[in-house]
C-alpha cells in the first residue's frame, strides 16, 4: 500500500469498507447474544470485547482510505454526506469496545460477587443498566453503519445507473 489510499492501483477504501460491513454487525450480535443468552456468554468469552476492538481499530483505518479516494473523486455532494456518516461510526465503534469489555467484566467478576454477598437488587439493575446500554450501542452502531452503506453505494451507483 503506498500513502494515496490504494493497494496495486485500486482505492483501498471499498476493500475495507467490506471488511468494517461484515465485522460491525457480527460484533453487534455477539455482544446481543452474550446480554441476553447466558450459554452464548459463555462460550464467546473473551470473543465479544476482542471483535469490537477489531471493529475500532478498523473504523479509522477505513476512514482515512475515504479521505484519500474522496480527495481523488472531489468535493461531491453524495460523498460528502457518506463521509459525514462514516465519521459518524468512530464514536459508536469505541462505544462498543466500552460497553463489550464493561459487559464481559461484570457477567466475569461483577454479578458472582455480588451474588456472593446476597446483593441481588444490585445485580439485577446493574444487569439492567447494561442491557440498555447493549441496545442503544447495538441501535447506533447498525444504524449509522446502514446510513453510512447507503449513501456510500448511492454514491457509487446513481452515477453508473443514470
Amino acid at each position: 500500500m503506498d500513502d494515496t489510499g490504494t493497494l496495486f492501483g485500486l482505492p483501498l477504501h471499498p476493500l475495507l469498507v467490506h471488511a468494517v460491513v461484515v465485522l460491525v454487525p457480527l460484533a453487534v450480535l455477539t455482544l446481543l447474544l452474550a446480554q441476553f443468552w447466558p450459554a452464548a456468554r459463555r462460550r464467546l468469552g473473551l470473543v465479544t470485547p476482542l471483535a469490537a476492538v477489531l471493529v475500532a481499530a478498523l473504523v479509522p483505518v477505513t476512514i482515512a482510505a475515504g479521505q484519500s479516494l474522496a480527495s481523488a473523486v472531489g468535493p461531491l455532494p453524495s460523498v460528502l454526506e457518506h463521509e459525514r456518516y462514516g465519521r459518524m461510526l468512530l464514536p459508536w465503534s469505541i462505544g462498543l469496545v466500552l460497553v463489550a469489555t464493561a459487559q464481559w467484566g461484570w457477567f466475569r467478576w461483577a454479578t458472582a460477587a455480588l451474588r456472593r454477598a446476597q446483593r441481588t437488587r444490585a445485580t439485577t439493575i446493574g444487569s439492567a443498566l447494561l442491557g440498555l446500554a447493549v441496545n442503544a450501542v447495538a441501535v447506533g452502531n447498525m444504524t449509522v453503519l446502514i446510513l453510512a452503506g447507503h449513501s456510500g453505494s448511492r454514491s457509487v451507483w446513481d452515477s453508473v445507473m443514470s
